[in-house]
């Protein structure tokens, strides 16, 4: 993936898409992760960057942003496809990692604290 790519997919969006982004991230993000979740060396992170980005208090600008990636991860049909195993999920990462590097800083402790709840509460299901 190029970088014109990842910044093209990382546009925050106007507000309807954040909505529609987020419907869909909200309904698809855990049946994914599950999938993921030994692919993506940053799971801890990637629930954090969920509670985040549907945290009212989050910017506009990082929800827009993280709402981008986390719908990119969970669309079915991307770049590279998520059923090639561990190559499937490495254009993810790379959209992710660039949306992490993008809102620096703005996944707090209390995002942080969430996902360690879900996380122990989700083992794998």
């Amino acid at each position: 993936m190029d970088d014109i790519k990842i910044g093209e997919i990382l546009l925050p969006g106007e507000e309807s898409e954040q909505e529609r982004r987020e419907r869909r991230v909200r309904r698809r993000f855990w049946p994914t992760l599950r999938r993921a979740a030994r692919q993506i060396p940053f799971s801890r992170d990637l629930v954090a960057a969920y509670y985040c980005a549907v945290d009212p208090k989050t910017p506009t600008r990082t929800r827009g942003i993280l709402l981008a990636a986390l719908a990119y991860f969970v669309l079915p049909l991307d770049f590279l496809p998520d059923m090639l195993a561990v190559v499937g999920f490495s254009d993810d990462v790379a959209v992710l990692t660039a949306a992490f590097a993008a809102i620096s800083g703005q996944i707090k402790e209390g995002h942080y604290q969430k996902a360690d709840e879900a996380m122990r509460d989700r083992p794998d299901e």
